[in-house]
């Protein structure tokens, strides 16, 4: 990574193949949920060693409920799982956890947990690890217009004053730096409603490479081609 020019400030990843890494070794859906848990570890490890200020992964979308019942549970059983076992380890590496989405649906021993590792780490000052659990970009932006509503009803704020950073200031992330780069695997080209608003100027980089498969290699692979873009920001810039 030394001859990296600039490491972004802020990586999102939509972690996608876990079910077909599975099923190309005529595994359950599961075990590849499992595998790709092991590829989160790695990642996150690469990224706080090498200066990311904040990794966003997209664990399990608002659609993903509509799952079969039992990869449902099985998620929920890993997730309680993985705060168990990396609670303190990331902790000690000075990793602040941040959960985003809609943590109401979980069960309250989950929520408990959610709070408590967010606790722990509150005033950690290294690598943010964001983790998007029951989110969606519609939701984020609904929930950010309610707020809004609320205050306008609540005179705190006149619609004249409403603008892109108001409504900035509403949505999940708003507190950490913009995502420079997006990076989705497992071949398919969509963001999947996945931070709509945040993403807006983001560099996205897709691969094959399915989520389990993924590793310190792929990161710098994905960081070398995001340095080999001219980010305009809409503006022209001259030759």
């Amino acid at each position: 990574m030394s001859q990296q020019k600039h490491i972004p400030n802020h990586v999102a990843i939509i972690m996608d193949g876990n079910g077909r890494w599975a099923k190309n070794r005529n595994q359950l859906r599961v075990v590849g949920h499992r595998a790709g848990l092991k590829a989160v570890r790695k990642v996150v490890r690469h990224a706080s060693s090498i200066g990311i200020k904040a990794l966003t992964l997209y664990a399990f979308s608002s659609e993903n409920w509509k799952r079969p019942e039992q990869e449902v549970s099985s998620l929920m059983s890993l997730f309680v799982y993985a705060l168990n076992r990396e609670a303190k380890t990331l902790n000690k590496n000075n990793i602040r956890l941040n959960i985003i989405g809609d943590i109401s649906r979980f069960s309250a021993q989950l929520q408990t947990m959610i709070a408590d590792v967010q606790n722990m780490t509150r005033n950690n000052t290294g690598l943010v690890l964001n983790i998007a659990a029951n989110y969606g970009g519609r939701w984020d932006i609904t929930q950010a217009i309610k707020q809004i509503i609320s205050k306008v009803d609540n005179n705190l704020l006149s619609i004249d004053e409403i603008n892109e950073d108001i409504v900035n200031e509403q949505l999940s992330l708003h507190d950490l730096p913009a995502i420079d780069l997006v990076i989705r695997t497992g071949g398919e080209h969509r963001i999947s409603n996945f931070l709509l608003w945040q993403i807006a100027y983001s560099e996205f980089y897709f691969t094959d490479i399915l989520w389990p498969d993924f590793g310190l290699d792929s990161l710098d692979e994905a960081i070398s081609i995001f340095n080999k873009r001219e980010r305009r920001f809409g503006q022209v810039i001259d030759c």
